[in-house]
Order: structure tokens, then sequence, then C-alpha cells
């Protein structure tokens, strides 16, 4: 679900073009805001352009009409195609076991994410379940969590302070690699028996934000078309399940919210993922590495953390977390992870909000670290922009010299 940022303040100036092309100068100009808070896939345009017409397909007016793609799977709605091209991509990832496990589809992971809470709540007891993730948590899930008002579940906060004092049944949402300070995660409350389940929100799990140090194993696995491929519009998300009720239920609540997902995005999503994978396999036969979209991403991603590094240690007033190099299963190499945001602390002693000097010195919008549940100290910063924004971020992130002489 973390791919999913809301965009419920995006600057509409900020927006692309109705044609798909970025608007140019207007966006940067000094007097603009630079809206940095949202995860906004645009940095893998540059990528699928180089495509060409190769994902581009055609849909007649006859074809998809039916709500029903295959009434003999659980998801009765999943199109054969998206279900099979899910499968091929985890395989030659191997980011995650898709053998012998269930394919849920959704609405991108966010509904994906209330499905899940359904379905390992329903059909309820005396008190509302406490969910949990370890802080700092995604800044949605609290939102997202309460939305509905459920009697079924609950937002309980920090997973760590619910280990320490918490009690009673709970779910613990475990984000890896995390969003927001990109670290890889385990789930943090021990010892409690059948009393706790799991959801593993693998939104970033994915070649070009973090090594792949083993294939993800686990219940219930939520992950994105967002974050995966950067086709964020298509909304459409999955979930790799492992029981059989389980996911029959998660099926049922997408059934009920929304009487399936677009089967039109699902048929652009299989042919874009085969695509994808296409590449590696003819990659193999002619020896070729240069229309590989993770190697592509991957690299566009190590160059911006490195120019972003660089501006951070020359002006000394944020610092970023240092991430260790892991062994990766896809690549074969020991590499680092180039998360998709930056988690800037402010250096500063007292008390400081960093989200505030950013807006109110450069003009530059992050999402505070209070909404993850921390000090607001800590801003989160999206590296997802198109090249433009965020050569524009770098220029005005290197004219801060310290917090107190922006006057803050």
């Amino acid at each position: 679900m973390c791919g999913t940022d809301s965009p419920a303040s995006i600057n509409k100036s900020s927006l692309p073009s109705a044609n798909g092309n970025d608007t140019g100068s207007p966006t940067c100009s000094p007097d603009h805001v630079l809206n940095l808070e949202q995860g906004d896939p645009a940095v893998f345009e540059s990528y699928w352009r180089k495509m060409g017409d190769r994902c581009t397909m055609v849909i007649s007016g006859s074809q998809l009409m039916s709500y029903i793609s295959d009434f003999t799977n659980i998801c009765w709605f999943m199109e054969p195609e998206f279900e099979e091209a899910v499968r091929r991509l985890h395989r030659v990832v191997g980011n995650a076991v898709v053998d012998d496990r269930y394919i849920v589809v959704g609405t991108g992971s966010t509904q994906l994410y209330q499905a899940a809470l359904y379905a390992l709540t329903s059909p309820g007891g005396p008190e509302p379940v406490s969910v949990v993730s370890a802080a700092p948590y995604y800044s949605s899930y609290p939102d997202e969590t309460d939305y509905l008002c459920s009697r079924l579940y609950k937002w309980a906060g920090d997973a760590y302070e619910f280990d320490k004092n918490g009690t009673g049944p709970y779910i613990e949402v475990v984000n890896s690699p995390n969003n927001p300070d990109g670290t890889l995660r385990e789930a943090v409350v021990k010892n409690r028996g059948d009393e706790g389940k799991l959801i593993h929100d693998l939104a970033y799990y994915w070649p070009q934000y973090t090594p792949i140090i083993r294939p993800a194993d686990h219940d219930i696995m939520t992950f994105t078309f967002s974050k995966s491929t950067g086709h964020a519009g298509s909304r459409i998300g999955w979930a790799v399940v492992k029981d059989k009720e389980i996911a029959r239920k998660m099926s049922k609540f997408i059934e009920m919210c929304t009487l399936g997902v677009s089967k039109d995005s699902q048929q652009r999503a299989a042919k874009i993922m085969g695509v994808l994978c296409d590449g590696y396999q003819n990659c193999k036969s002619a020896n070729k590495s240069d229309d590989l979209f993770f190697e592509h991403t991957r690299q566009i991603m190590a160059e911006r953390w490195e120019r972003l590094r660089q501006v951070v240690e020359r002006n000394q007033v944020f610092s970023l977390p240092k991430y260790p190099k892991q062994y990766c299963l896809f690549s074969g190499e020991l590499i680092e992870p180039y998360p998709g945001f930056a988690w800037l602390e402010a250096k500063e002693e007292e008390e400081i909000d960093s989200q505030k000097v950013l807006r109110g010195s450069i003009k530059v919008q992050g999402r505070t670290g209070r909404r993850f549940g921390v000090a607001e100290k800590y801003v989160r910063i999206s590296l997802l922009c198109n090249e433009e924004e965020f050569k524009e971020f770098l220029e005005r992130l290197s004219t801060i010299k310290s917090m107190t002489s922006n006057g803050h």
C-alpha cells in the first residue's frame, strides 16, 4: 500500500499536461512551490518512452464488456492474462514466492490493504483488533485503517510501543523496504502466539530500489503496479496470499466495494509486464542489456542518490540514512539500496520543523516526520519526480546553509 501516496494536496501546477508530456519550465519557475510530497513515479517515464510502441495495445468496443473474467477462480474478476503476467514477473525478479499461492487483484494496493484487514478480522470480536506498524511507519496507514470507522479493527500506532505495552489480538503491517526511510524490515512484535497476524507491504521490494536478498514468502504480501513499473495511473495492485479462505475474503471485499477491477487496466498491466519480462528473456539470447527496465531505472536512482548525497554533505544542514551493501539475487552483485524517498533529518539540536523550513525558505513541499509517527526534524522528499524537478530541488537545497540562518 505504501506505493499509493494519497495526493490530497497536490499543487495542480505541478501536474503533467493532458497529452502526457511534462509541462516544462513553468513547473520549476523560482516562484513555484516544488511539490515533492507525493510518490508520483514520473522518473520512469523516460524508459517507457524509449520503448515506443512495444506496449501499445488496442481494445475494441466489443471486448472486455463482462463483469466476469473466470468464475472458476476465487478472484473471479481477475483476468487470466494478468495473473499469468504477475507470476511471470515475480519469477523473473525472484522477489516473491508465487508457486502454490493465490493472487488477488485490486484497484491499487490501498484497496488490497483494506481487503486484507477485513479478511483477517471478520466476522469480528468483542473489541476491534489493533493495527500497528513500526515507526517511522507509512504515513497513510493511520488514515486508511480508521477511514471506514470499522468495528473490526482500529489503528493502534507504533509497533515498538505495542510490543512493550499492548495487549490483545493485533495485526502488524511490515513495510519493507520501509516508506519513508528505505530500510528492509522484519516484524517487531514478538512472542504473542496466535494473537498476531501480519501483512507485508512490499511495494518497493524491486531491484531498482533495493537488493533482492531472498524471495519473500509471507502469509499476505501486497505489491503495486505504481512502484514496480511506474504506471500509477492504471490503479492496479495485487496480493500474493497463502491461505485460500483469506484470499476468498479479500476477493469478496473487493467485489462488494467495486464489483471487481478494471479489465482494461489489468490487460494493459499484463501487456507491460510481458514486455518487461520479454526483455530479460531476449537479453539472455542476444547478450545485450540496453533495454532492460530494472537496470535502466536502477541506474537513474543510483545517480540521483549520488547527486543528493553530494549536496547534503556540502551544506551540512541535513543528514541521510546510510545503507549497507547486500548481495542481490537478481543482479548477482553486492549493491546498496536506492530508495524512492529521501528521509532527511535536520542536524540542528534545537527542535526544528524541517517541513516548514523547506517550504518557507526554498519553496519545497515535503512530508513532515510527524505524519510518520516521529519527530518534526525529519522530512520525507520524493525522488521519483521527473528530471527537471529533481535538478531544481538540488539547486534549491544547495542554497540552505543552516536552519537558523534561514529565519527558522
